[in-house]
């Protein structure tokens, strides 16, 4: 199974990569994590790049840990890090890797938050060329 986990650095994205290792066995799963990163920000041009380079090591430190956890589950991982809008940039990655399964935290945003920020993981399973899990953190 070709599994792409989309993860951003939440407690979200770690609850999907720990339903990842509960539902899913190693042999035969390839993982491929990937975050996106979202410079729609319009910041000063002297700035911009200098935030585009820290945006993208911060991207590439989620991946490296989440790829710790998953290879140490036994997991044949890779990673992946690219810029652009969340919602398309996975549609399109798990389109282009052929996956079997997208895997995404869910926020749990509602009402006026909802509507001003989106939601990623609605708008993947929406779009999405293969099945999609959602992962929900239980209200305590």
């Amino acid at each position: 199974m070709r599994l792409l986990l989309a993860i951003d650095d939440s407690k979200f994205s770690e609850a999907a990569a720990q339903a990842v290792i509960a539902q899913y066995q190693p042999q035969g799963t390839q993982v491929t994590i990937l975050n996106v990163v979202d410079l729609a920000i319009p910041i000063p041009t002297s700035y911009a790049e200098g935030f585009r380079e820290e945006s993208l090591k911060q991207g590439q430190e989620v991946v490296r840990r989440a790829e710790q956890v998953l290879k140490r589950a036994g997991y044949t991982v890779q990673t992946a890090v690219e810029e652009g809008d969340p919602k398309s940039k996975i549609v399109d990655y798990a389109t282009g890797w052929n996956a079997d399964l997208v895997v995404v935290g869910s926020h749990g945003r509602k009402g006026a938050e909802r509507f001003l920020m989106g939601s990623v993981s609605a708008a993947v399973a929406r779009h999405a060329p293969c099945s999609v899990e959602i992962v929900r953190i239980p209200k305590s």
